[in-house]
């Protein structure tokens, strides 16, 4: 079994419970990030739909891909139990290979995604080349920390992260969206350099 393939089955596992998880993401966070949003939209691992929420009801539109069926199948009952002003559309997809034209959408949206992407460089360069030049990509993202011994402590965790719901803790992801030819505007910590909001554009 690939190792894609094995991060999937572990999500559609864990879809059920992961909203109680995805409680490290704050309201604050989530509305402060979507409320900059605009346009044409893309939100990469929308699992089970958790932001869906706090968009702006201004967007032209939405369209939220996630690699889990089990998570989307969260995704789409929220979508098909609300009214939502904007049209969504929800697509599964691997981040690493978006079935999308180049210079498509004006804002893409990531919350707690890099951690598990198999390939994040080549996850984000998929983000650059959907995203319009005078597009914007809007990050939550937890990473490894900067501290010395907290660092160390996340790398020896990290097998044990992986094995239970996919997910990475000491990703390097700074440096990460720089090898995928990215360029950060802003970087916020929130969490210590732990949990960050980035705004990242393509050029």
């Amino acid at each position: 079994m690939s190792i894609d393939e094995k991060i999937k089955n572990r999500y559609n596992r864990i879809s059920s419970i992961y909203e109680i998880m995805d409680q490290m993401i704050k309201e604050k966070w989530r509305k402060d990030l979507l409320s900059r949003v605009s346009g044409k939209v893309l939100e990469v691992g929308i699992g089970t739909g958790a932001n869906l929420f706090y968009y702006p009801a201004n967007i032209h539109s939405l369209t939220g891909v996630d690699f889990s069926k089990g998570m989307l199948k969260h995704a789409i009952e929220k979508v098909s139990n609300e009214k939502f002003l904007f049209p969504i559309e929800i697509v599964e997809a691997d981040i690493q290979d978006l079935p999308f034209k180049d210079c498509t959408f004006d804002s893409i949206v990531s919350t707690c995604v890099f951690c598990s992407v198999p390939d994040p460089i080549k996850g984000l360069k998929e983000l650059r080349r959907v995203c319009k030049p005078t597009g914007k990509i809007y990050m939550l993202e937890h990473m490894r920390s900067e501290n010395k011994f907290m660092g160390l402590a996340m790398d020896l965790m990290n097998p044990l992260t992986v094995r239970l719901w996919g997910a990475n803790i000491n990703r390097d992801t700074l440096r990460n969206i720089e090898m995928a030819e990215l360029k950060i505007e802003t970087n916020l910590p929130l969490m210590s350099s732990i949990f960050r909001e980035l705004t990242v554009t393509p050029n």
